[in-house]
């Protein structure tokens, strides 16, 4: 769905009873390369309520970049539940699960991921170009997401000619455009200086007191306590959660 006046101070409400987006039980993730079998992940109990805003910490090989594949759908657990506004997506097929990236999820990654021939434009109209919206929507949408992320003099540039800082609000912008039900952002200000990532902090937390739900994964102490809420993890275990 659209919507209409998306960006109002009004909190989303999940029609989940218990309120949670995502519901994660026992989930695990093995890894089996020959005789070799690497346990990225090894039970892990997560629940985020609708308009939650996580940071996911833990060092290098510590299982966070595992967990962002598993709730981004990228990737399927070994065992456990999986379930995103109260529907199990773990054993979907490959189809299934590309439908629910395109619908549910937005992702924001630490290079961008931006085509670097088109314009930052025709980079945020993409989705809603596959999704089949109407031209005159699409521009109204686009133009919408530009001015909410401060961009709205440079759409008719491309890649190349932005800043980090300004690609990485490309990025967000791109990320929001079909209305996701989760922001996910992986290391999001890694290839940034330090203002440029403070400044896309300050976006994805007002995006969260406007009521969306979003994610960091990140390695980095000072961004992770910009968000109200922080998991750890090690060694394919939450160690802490400051929910909890």
């Amino acid at each position: 769905m659209f919507l209409d006046g998306f960006f109002n101070s009004k909190k989303r409400y999940s029609s989940v009873e218990n309120g949670n987006v995502i519901d994660l039980k026992g989930l695990t993730r093995v890894y089996v390369t020959g005789k070799i079998k690497v346990e990225a992940l090894k039970g892990i109990d997560l629940e985020v309520r609708d308009g939650d805003m996580v940071a996911i910490t833990g060092p290098s090989g510590s299982g966070k970049s595992t967990l962002m594949n598993l709730i981004g759908c990228l990737d399927t657990p070994t065992s456990g539940s999986y379930l995103l506004r109260g529907e199990s997506v773990a054993g979907l097929s490959r189809e299934e699960l590309a439908g629910i990236r395109n619908r549910r999820v937005g992702f924001i990654f630490q290079n961008f991921n931006l085509l670097p021939q088109i314009s930052a434009y025709e980079n945020v109209e993409m989705p809603l170009l596959f999704s089949g919206l109407p031209r005159q929507k699409r521009r109204e949408r686009v133009y919408e997401l530009f001015n909410r992320v401060g961009l709205s003099d440079r759409m008719d540039h491309k890649p190349t000619e932005l800043s980090g800082g300004q690609m990485q609000r490309v990025a967000t912008a791109r990320a929001l455009a079909m209305d996701p039900d989760i922001i996910l952002a992986d290391e999001p200000t890694g290839n940034l200086d330090t203002s440029s990532g403070s400044d896309i902090m300050d976006l994805f937390q007002e995006l969260w007191e406007q009521g969306r739900t979003v994610l960091v994964i990140t390695h980095d102490p000072a961004l992770a306590r910009r968000a109200p809420r922080q998991v750890e993890i090690r060694d394919g275990l939450i160690t802490r959660d400051s929910r909890t």
